[in-house]
C-alpha cells in the first residue's frame, strides 16, 4: 500500500529524507513492519561515488542502509505504536548492537525492509524497543541489523511544524 498521507504529514522528514516508497505488511501480532525503498543512481552518498566496475561497483551507501533504519523505526512506531510525532513523540537510535552487510545492493532494484520488534519497554512517556532489521533485494540478503532506539514524548512541546 502507498504511503498514507497522514503519515507523511506527521512524519519529521519531509519525503526527500524519509526515502520509503511503500508500505508491504503490518503484523502487530508479531510486532513487524515490512516496506519497501525504491533505490536509484541519485540517492544521497550514492551518487556521490566514484566507481570502478571491479574494484569500487556502483552500490546503495551502506551509510545511508543505517540512516533508512531510523525512517523504518519510525513507521514502526506510528503503524504499530501508535505513536504521533505531533502529540510529541520523537525517536532516536540509541545503540546499534550489529550490523552486517551480506552483499552491495545495486541502484535499481528496490530493497525490501523487515522491521521487528525483539523488545518494547514502555512507560508513560517514553518506550525503549530493540529492533532486527533485514533489507533484500530481488529475494538476497543484503544487509541486517540489531539496533535499539529510544521514544520520548515532549510534554507541554509546541505543535510540530507542517
Amino acid at each position: 500500500m502507498p504511503l498514507d498521507p497522514a503519515f507523511l504529514e506527521d512524519c519529521p522528514y519531509a519525503p526527500g529524507g524519509l526515502l520509503l516508497g511503500e508500505v508491504l505488511e503490518v503484523d502487530a501480532a508479531q510486532g513487524r513492519i515490512r516496506v519497501r525503498w525504491p533505490t536509484h543512481d541519485d540517492l544521497p552518498i550514492t551518487r556521490e561515488q566514484r566507481t570502478d566496475p571491479v574494484r569500487h561497483p556502483r552500490h546503495v551507501s551502506g551509510g545511508l542502509m543505517v540512516r533508512v533504519t531510523g525512517m523504518v523505526g519510525y513507521a514502526h512506531a506510528y503503524y504499530l505504536l501508535g505513536l504521533r510525532h505531533a502529540a510529541g513523540w520523537i525517536g532516536y537510535g540509541v545503540r546499534i548492537h550489529s550490523a552486517r552487510f551480506h552483499a552491495l545492493a545495486p541502484p535499481g532494484e528496490p530493497i525490501d525492509i523487515e522491521c521487528t520488534a525483539t523488545q518494547l519497554r514502555r512507560g508513560t512517556d517514553r518506550i525503549l524497543g530493540r529492533y532486527r532489521f533485514a533489507f533484500t533485494q530481488s529475494g538476497k540478503l543484503v544487509y541486517e541489523g540489531d539496533q535499539t532506539a529510544l521514544w520520548l514524548r515532549v510534554r507541554g512541546a509546541p505543535p510540530a511544524a507542517p
